[in-house]
């Protein structure tokens, strides 16, 4: 009888390994990060086109307050229209690579 419930236990145990293990062995997980490897990258481009937007809103607001001169304003400003124009630009180009039907430019190009 004891046998039987040690037995069982050991199956219950086996189960719920196999269970939680289960989705560290699939072989779709590659195909998945492949396929939002680019959506990642127009993330991250997204995010510095979001942060650069804010950075310059907060520069404008700290010279209306007085905390900024406007040399200083117009240096952030500056600095921030590029990172901005940058990541637009690199969104406009993976939208197009996209459109083309290349997900993925492994060497971005430069324009002359």
């Amino acid at each position: 009888m004891s046998f039987l419930l040690y037995l069982s236990g050991l199956l219950l145990i086996g189960a719920i390994a196999v269970f939680v293990t289960a989705p560290l062995f699939r072989p779709e997980r590659d195909q998945k990060a492949s396929l939002t490897e680019s959506e990642s990258e127009a993330a991250r481009w997204e995010k510095q086109k979001a942060d650069a937007y804010a950075a310059m809103k907060e520069a404008e607001f700290d010279r209306q307050m007085g905390k900024l001169t406007d040399e200083d304003y117009q240096m952030l400003r500056d600095k921030y229209e590029v990172r901005a124009l940058e990541a637009l630009a690199r969104l406009d180009q993976l939208s197009a690579e996209q459109k083309r039907g290349n997900p993925f430019n492994p060497s971005p190009t430069t324009e002359s």
